[in-house]
């Protein structure tokens, strides 16, 4: 058959716009179906613009969406369904909103899809029937929308391809080359949905198995896709040693905990030479906030005396540091995303994303908010981490805005951009990005417009019961409907 696989791009302007990626699950599901003799042809929109020409003369089309990219996906979808084109959705989004998506397509994939597109592909052969394929979601002949038993998660990785970058148009873009390592993830972030949908058991390919693809895709810089590169630190050793017994000589990215490298007064200084001999030249810390009250609420299990440590660890090896902080949990004010961003500005870190906290489908935190109320638009566009979208506890849907541009703009000043860590001229350019980003994003017209809209909505609407409360206890005055 000819299938062609959709990743659309986010709406707006974001930290996205001045990166070549791409999400690997279609590669790999691509790789899956060449192996088994079909024709496949990826597009990813940041990447390229995707060739409807070619797209409606496919035999089956799939369209992957994560909540940002939703509407986008359904628009594309319901392109290809009119055209009389079987269509598949899958990803994060769709994984929870199975009934919103069939909407808009044939079948739903949910959670890991390697299992699930074998076997409908079986089906749309003329093998097998819709109603044993686990993980599946279809609508019945008559008309009723079915949700088949969720399929068990992978009990390995290393008998799965790899990712087949040759079949995404424009997939030479791409930089830093990505590899993934691993799924699943063992804690439990409130406002996470790697759990819901990889699992809390972590899953990792053999580190020689890794090290050989490393050296066959023979990369210039190269990024670890892991949620969290020592999610085991024994593998994570493994790894880094293969890597060094390889001699792979390729500066690499990862994201990594804080208290992997420095933990209750001590600095595991054998890893941090194993990162640094190995190639590791920056780390992503997510470190969420400096307010001992949220990492409790998020259940982050981390201090802020690990986190000080592990930066200026990291730093003192050469290692730059990009921290991740998300703003609006229960216990944030005003005046804890204050000190959150100097701790940011007074430990050194190379770059920042102050994100706002998104109630993602899926999430223990977005189903609590839902029951509260508190969740004020289904926009899905606007759920990219950027958007104000909830009614927080301790101040206005407005106020929290205003906190996470603020803080870009005191982050990214032009003093720091030219003058922190100047000799390291590629974290220079992410240095540059996130200043352009911080200064320009509420200057976009569409921004400017939501910004004005969300004033307006948090000066003449109450909060929900669930978060008065809090306003209340923070001195902020509620405005009667």
């Amino acid at each position: 058959m000819r299938i062609t696989f959709i990743e659309p791009a986010a709406p707006g302007f974001h930290v996205y716009s001045f990166v070549k990626q791409l999400r690997l699950g279609l590669p790999l599901l691509g790789a899956m179906m060449k192996a088994r003799g079909h024709q496949v042809r990826i597009y990813v929109e940041s990447l390229s613009e995707v060739d409807w020409n070619d797209v409606l003369a496919s035999d089956l089309v799939g369209v992957s969406a994560t909540t940002s990219t939703a509407i986008r996906a359904y628009r594309y979808a319901q392109r290809v369904k009119d055209a009389g084109i079987p269509v598949i959705m899958g990803g994060p989004h769709v994984t929870f909103l199975a009934d919103e998506a069939m909407d808009f397509c044939d079948y739903v994939v949910r959670n890991e899809g390697e299992e699930t597109l074998v076997e409908l592909m079986e089906y749309l052969q003329g093998r097998g029937s819709l109603e044993n394929i686990l993980g599946l979601t279809y609508r019945a002949a008559d008309g009723r929308v079915v949700h088949n038993p969720a399929r068990p998660l992978l009990s390995g990785l290393t008998e799965l391809p790899w990712p087949d970058l040759d079949l995404v148009v424009g997939g030479d873009k791409v930089s830093p080359t990505p590899i993934l390592a691993s799924r699943g993830c063992p804690f439990g972030c409130e406002f996470c949905s790697v759990v819901q949908m990889f699992g809390r058991k972590v899953r990792a390919v053999d580190p020689i198995e890794t090290v050989k693809q490393i050296k066959r895709l023979q990369p210039h810089k190269l990024f670890f896709y892991d949620d969290n590169f020592f999610i085991s630190k024994r593998r994570g050793r493994e790894l880094l040693t293969e890597m060094i017994r390889e001699g792979i000589d390729v500066p690499f990215y990862a994201q990594i905990r804080a208290d992997s490298v420095y933990k209750d007064g001590k600095t595991d200084h054998e890893l941090l030479d194993l990162l640094w001999n190995a190639g590791c030249r920056i780390v992503y810390l997510g470190l969420e906030s400096v307010n001992p009250e949220t990492l409790k609420e998020y259940h982050k299990e981390s201090s802020i005396d690990d986190m000080a440590g592990g930066m200026e660890a990291l730093a003192n090896r050469g290692i730059k540091t990009h921290g991740m902080f998300a703003f609006g949990a229960d216990s944030d004010t005003q005046e804890s995303l204050y000190q959150t961003v100097e701790f940011a500005v007074d430990h050194g870190l190379n770059s920042v994303q102050f994100l706002v906290l998104t109630p993602l489908p899926g999430t223990p935190q977005t189903a609590q908010l839902e029951a509260e109320g508190r969740i004020f638009t289904k926009n899905w566009s606007l759920y990219d981490g950027f958007h104000v979208v909830h009614w927080p506890k301790r101040m206005t849907p407005y106020e929290l805005q205003e906190s996470v541009l603020e803080a870009h703009r005191r982050f990214y000043t032009v003093r720091r951009m030219f003058t922190v860590r100047p000799k390291a001229p590629m974290y220079h350019k992410h240095q540059v990005q996130g200043y352009l980003l911080s200064h320009v994003w509420e200057y976009v017209r569409e921004n400017r417009e939501y910004l004005r809209e969300l004033k307006d909505f948090s000066e003449s609407q109450s909060p929900p019961v669930a978060a008065t409360e809090g306003l209340l206890r923070s001195g902020l005055e509620t405005v009667s409907r």
